[in-house]
């Protein structure tokens, strides 16, 4: 944030907006699926006082419009390489909440030079880790029943307008059924420092956050007792130190 205002840069084709505040090296918040930046409430002012923080809004998502066509972790990922290209940013921290951890994978896979260290706050690897309850949940969305914790700050912010719901809720949902497909021997390519976070009540089983943190070759887990999936909203205190006190380990 500059000056308490964002601003939009023209990044591999997506209009993207951005707000960034802080100094230090840089950091990427990055949010979850068909949510906004305005997730990191609990997280940016403190991370601002270490870091410089930057948080964008992926396509589709808060006041970035959407792009033509069907959407991946992978093509978000190469969106946020373009970004950082976009505003000078060589590479950074990442620090990804849900479909936003995904992405943060997905660079640290694919764009690994651009990722100093990351932080995966309730994702999997792959789609079958996730736990029966949210695999129920995700199999049961249509348009009509979104949670207004999705469908309002889309009506509110979007450049696309409400009637423009449908369209990226579709190929969401469709993504969230289908992807990500990691297997675990593919997460020995990362080469960053990795700290894996869920509530113990989250959207991803215990097991497979530990057997992601055993694939990574540097990785550590934590798991938040009496959190769900919305750990850095539930225990922010918590979840602040141990970010904080990981991206400070030398």
């Amino acid at each position: 944030m500059i000056g308490g205002r964002g601003v939009w840069v023209d990044a591999g084709g997506v209009h993207t907006y951005y707000e960034e505040e802080g100094s230090g090296e840089p950091l990427l918040l990055l949010h979850g699926g068909l949510v906004t930046i305005e997730t990191w409430s609990n997280q940016r002012a403190a991370f601002a006082e270490h870091f410089r923080v930057y948080l964008p809004d992926r396509r589709g998502h808060g006041r970035t419009p959407d792009v033509p066509g069907p959407t991946s972790y992978e093509l978000m990922a190469a969106d946020t390489a373009a970004f950082m290209q976009a505003v000078g940013i060589d590479s950074a921290h990442m620090v990804g909440w849900s479909d936003g951890g995904n992405v943060a994978l997905e660079l640290a896979l694919g764009w690994p030079q651009l990722v100093r260290k990351m932080v995966v706050i309730g994702a999997a690897a792959h789609v079958d880790g996730a736990t029966q309850d949210s695999t129920d949940w995700v199999n049961s969305l249509t348009v009509d029943t979104l949670p207004p914790f999705l469908t309002e700050p889309y009506a509110r912010l979007s450049p696309d307008g409400p009637e423009h719901l449908p369209v990226i809720a579709k190929k969401t949902v469709e993504m969230w059924r289908t992807l990500p497909r990691h297997e675990m021997s593919e997460l020995e390519a990362v080469t960053a420092p990795t700290l894996i976070l869920i509530g113990d009540h989250d959207g991803v089983t215990i097991e497979h956050a530990a057997a992601m943190m055993h694939a990574i070759p540097n990785a550590q887990l934590g798991v938040i007792p009496g959190a769900d999936h919305g750990v850095m909203l539930d225990k922010p205190d918590i979840v602040n130190k141990l970010i904080l006190d990981f991206l400070a380990e030398v």
